[in-house]
């Protein structure tokens, strides 16, 4: 455990070891237990929007603005094949995602921000790279099956 300790980067590491630190952290869990595109999807938009509401109160109270690029999602590219939500039972779905690997993924999430005191800023903009990922894969699913299909990380990712 110790070992583990001095792997992480203190918080006066470089922000790009920290980022490469959670990158790594990330890709190493999602590809050894293949997660499935919705679990890493419903993760990656609850930081997102934790991480985002809460620079966004910080930018508030000092008079700053915040660049779209980090507020908003990135648009998507045109997806020939629409399918049809309403299809897809959101419940049934909400009860077949395995919540203890999502904690995990969480922990991972929660513990190196924090631990690291990685800025919100370049957390987000990290996250927003994997919501790009999970968006995109999402955008292709055709049926509750493929929602569950492990995320699928570029090569070098």
């Amino acid at each position: 455990m110790a070992d583990e300790a001095r792997l992480v980067p203190g918080s006066d590491a470089p922000v790009e070891d920290k980022l490469i630190f959670l990158q790594g952290n990330m890709v190493s869990f999602a590809s050894q237990y293949n997660l499935p595109v919705i679990e890493v999807s419903l993760v990656v938009s609850k930081y997102l929007r934790i991480l985002t509401e809460s620079l966004e109160g910080l930018a508030k109270l000092h008079r700053e603005t915040i660049p779209e690029n980090i507020l908003r999602s990135r648009p998507l590219e045109a997806i020939p094949i629409t399918p049809n939500l309403s299809d897809f039972p959101l419940e049934t779905l909400l009860d077949r995602v395995d919540k203890d690997r999502m904690d995990i993924l969480d922990t991972i999430l929660r513990t190196t921000i924090n631990k690291t005191e990685l800025p919100f800023s370049h957390a987000i903009s990290l996250l927003r790279e994997w919501e790009g990922i999970v968006r995109a894969q999402l955008s292709r699913a055709t049926s509750p099956g493929h929602l569950f299909s492990p995320v699928e990380l570029p090569d070098g990712f």
